[in-house]
Parts: structure tokens; C-alpha cells; sequence
């Protein structure tokens, strides 16, 4: 993997969040930038992915985990997929926000692509996800750990938009209205969505109970 890439990724991202709430809409910094690296412009390529490229790392870890093999090449290809994608852009949400989902969408088909792998290579082997950086204990982190595993697990046999909504929702943490403009889809539509996943959820809970044991554990 391109070195130099990688040390762009590793980056820091621009503070692009939304403003406090009532304060007025900020300009996406990023605009004007993504629009001339979508021209091709090559010094605008190289500025954008030092801007995006560590926040869609981020996004990538949290989806695979940041100790897997994997993460920087997947990184790679998700750049990869936003500077293909950045000509269809129409700034109906941030550039940081489309980067993510990008980065995001893409960590989802590489989980797809090695647990079909993980079948023949190495059966049963876990797929490493990223442990809860909260400072709780080392047991409650491994519970952490391994619901969020199980949680993937299920959006993984999910149709891809429900599982999108639901990855974006609580993955990134990103709101329904925000998610509605990445998919170009009415909010009631990710409404849908994120009830029709969360009753995945609830099945895959109700007939798992070693899911249903994690998800009640506390630690005594």
C-alpha cells in the first residue's frame, strides 16, 4: 500500500460537525475542494484525502476492528471509491458525511468478502471489531466486544440499505435527516429502515441466547 497514503489517512480530519443547536448552518468547508479534485485537479486529490483520509479510517476500524490486517488496504479502496464518486456529489450533506458513508459502505463489503473467505481458510475464526473506548473494564470491554461482533454479524445477512441506515445510525451516530440526504431517500423511508433492522435486532436476540446473555450481562 502507498506509504505516503497511508500517512495522509492517519490525519487528523477539519472539525466539520454541525454547529450547536440554533446556531446558524456552517458552510462545508470541504465544498470547493471536493468539487476540484471531482475536475481531477491533482493538488486537490492529494488535499482532500489528508482532510478525509483519517476520519474514514476511523469509520473502517469501527466497522473491522482496528486490530484487523486488513483496515488500511480497505481504507485504500474506500478513497478510492469516493474520489470515483465525488463527480455524482450534489452537496445535498457534508463531504466529511458522504466520505464516511463511503468508507463505511465499503468496510461492510469487505466484512461480506472475508467471511465468505474466513468459510473455507479458517472456519470460525472471529472477525476482530473495535473494543468500547470508554475506559470501562477489561470485562465489560470483551462484552462490548463481542456484541458488536453479533451485531455485525446480522447486519451482515441484512439487505444492504437497511443495514446502511442502521451502520449509520448507530455506528457513526449520525441522525436520520442526515442519513435521508445520503441515500437520497425521504426521512420516513430511514425511519422504515431503522425499524425494520432493529426488528431484525430483535429476532436475531430472541433466537440467539448467547446474544440474549451478552446484551443482559452486567458486570458483578
Amino acid at each position: 500500500m502507498d506509504s505516503t497514503l497511508v500517512a495522509r489517512m492517519r490525519k487528523p480530519v477539519t472539525d466539520l460537525h454541525a454547529p450547536p443547536e440554533g446556531a446558524p448552518p456552517r458552510a462545508d468547508e470541504l465544498l470547493g475542494l471536493a468539487r476540484a479534485a471531482a475536475g481531477r485537479d491533482p493538488a486537490a486529490i492529494r488535499t482532500l484525502i489528508t482532510e478525509l483520509g483519517g476520519a474514514m479510517l476511523r469509520s473502517v476500524r469501527k466497522v473491522l476492528g482496528p486490530h484487523h490486517p486488513d483496515v488500511e488496504d480497505v481504507t485504500q479502496e474506500a478513497v478510492l471509491a469516493l474520489l470515483q464518486a465525488l463527480p455524482s456529489f450534489r452537496a445535498e450533506c457534508t463531504v466529511l458525511h458522504f466520505a464516511n458513508r463511503i468508507a463505511v459502505m465499503t468496510a461492510f463489503g469487505a466484512r461480506r468478502r472475508l467471511s465468505v473467505r474466513a468459510r473455507f481458510d479458517e472456519p470460525g475464526a472471529p472477525i476482530d471489531v473495535a473494543p468500547d473506548e470508554s475506559g470501562a473494564s477489561p470485562f465489560a470491554e470483551a462484552v462490548s466486544s463481542r456484541r458488536r461482533t453479533m451485531v455485525l454479524e446480522v447486519l451482515d445477512r441484512m439487505p444492504e440499505a437497511t443495514a446502511e441506515a442502521l451502520a449509520l445510525h448507530f455506528v457513526l451516530g449520525y441522525t436520520v435527516d442526515e442519513i435521508a440526504a445520503l441515500a437520497r431517500v425521504s426521512p420516513n423511508t430511514v425511519w422504515s429502515r431503522l425499524r425494520l433492522g432493529k426488528e431484525a435486532l430483535r429476532r436475531a436476540l430472541a433466537n440467539n441466547a448467547k446474544m440474549a446473555e451478552l446484551f443482559r450481562g452486567r458486570e458483578t
